[in-house]
């Protein structure tokens, strides 16, 4: 994969004008597959040796120079693959605006902090309680597994194929928060952290009751337990920073704006149909349960190019007419297709228009 998107890059620079927009959409398509399966690979083995890691080092009361510094690697390796992965996702998309570096920096800190807080308190629990903090984890798992899967995610193909995704999933959500469904995600997101910050206090405080009095100190307890709350807030107020000012659709608690790039539909050209598709996309995005619902667009969303649409026709796609080229017209049956079908759908048609527009 990284030597095909090195390829497909290279390609978009060296064709023709006309060909190296298919070829730049092509890589980013190839990157944002890379990213993700990154992120499952950092969280599934930098996540639990960092648990471990850190684990040994308050038993020993001591830590190595290199034990250190290995642990420091993976937790910034977490913090930056989550920051990476949502970077590349808005950019491989058309239909959102583009996360600035500031923001990616900004969310990096977020994660890097709130991280360090959740792994310390699995640390300082583990180092006492061996078998319950086995027994936490795996519920903490299964509650988180579930959600997700009510939440009725569609990115693999498969319905079995989407379980097991939302499974891996949940082993990310047992240290962070990560948004995989589209819409508005700052309720289930508040939610996330509330049971976080009940779970991180309660760890910590069973810790500080029951720790070995003999191999650490009551002030280097104190110190960890403030290390743990401090680190918690600081991820906090880095996340409100992110969300009201350098989010890319603008401030939370500012005007409201759409997560479109175009923000007003342009007026159809006269003598052109108004329910045709004028120009194809570049990049398609997911069909979510809202469009599949007909419920009207949110504050992260963005109205679909290929979607199951009802009987009346669509609005106008928001997105400058052409006259010349050819029209694609998608008519599936509504309640046809189940939500793990519709990904599936829609990634062969992303591909069948890249290769029409090549």
């Amino acid at each position: 994969r990284y030597l095909r998107t090195l390829y497909l890059g290279l390609q978009s620079r060296w064709q023709a004008e006309h060909r190296r927009r298919h070829f730049y959409w092509r890589m980013m398509f190839e990157s944002a597959d890379i990213s993700m399966l990154r992120l499952l690979e950092t969280f599934l083995k930098s996540a639990p040796q960092l648990v471990l890691q850190l684990s040994i080092m308050v038993q020993q009361n001591s830590i190595e120079p290199l034990q250190g510094l290995s642990a420091s690697a993976s937790l910034v390796s977490l913090a930056w693959m989550i920051a990476s992965y949502q970077k590349v996702l808005r950019d491989s998309r058309e239909d959102k605006n583009p996360m600035s570096y500031k923001g990616a920096v900004v969310q990096i800190l977020w994660h890097l902090f709130t991280i360090a807080a959740r792994a310390i308190a699995f640390a300082l629990f583990a180092s006492v309680f061996q078998l319950y903090f086995g027994i936490f984890i795996v519920t903490h798992w299964c509650i988180m597994t579930f959600w997700i899967i009510q939440g009725e995610t569609d990115f693999c193909m498969s319905k079995w194929e989407e379980i097991i995704y939302n499974m891996v999933v949940g082993i990310i959500y047992i240290f962070c928060w990560f948004n995989v469904k589209e819409g508005r995600s700052r309720y289930r997101m508040c939610i996330y952290y509330v049971i976080t910050l009940s779970e991180n206090a309660a760890l910590t405080v069973l810790w500080f009751l029951y720790y070995d009095r003999k191999a650490t100190s009551d002030f280097d307890a104190l110190i960890l337990v403030c290390v743990v709350s401090s680190s918690f807030a600081l991820g906090i107020f880095f996340m409100f920073i992110y969300y009201c000012l350098l989010h890319p659709n603008g401030p939370m608690f500012g005007p409201h704006t759409g997560g479109c790039i175009f923000r007003q539909r342009p007026a159809p050209v006269p003598g052109s149909p108004t329910d045709a598709v004028t120009s194809p996309p570049r990049s398609l995005p997911r069909t979510t349960g809202g469009e599949r619902d007909g419920a009207p667009g949110e504050r992260d969303s963005c109205v679909p190019v290929f979607q199951v649409r009802p009987c009346p026709p669509p609005a106008p796609a928001a997105r400058a007419p052409r006259t010349e080229g050819p029209v694609i017209r998608i008519d599936l049956p509504r309640k046809k297709y189940p939500a793990w079908d519709a990904h599936f759908i829609d990634r062969r048609l992303r591909k069948t228009i890249l290769a029409l527009e090549y």
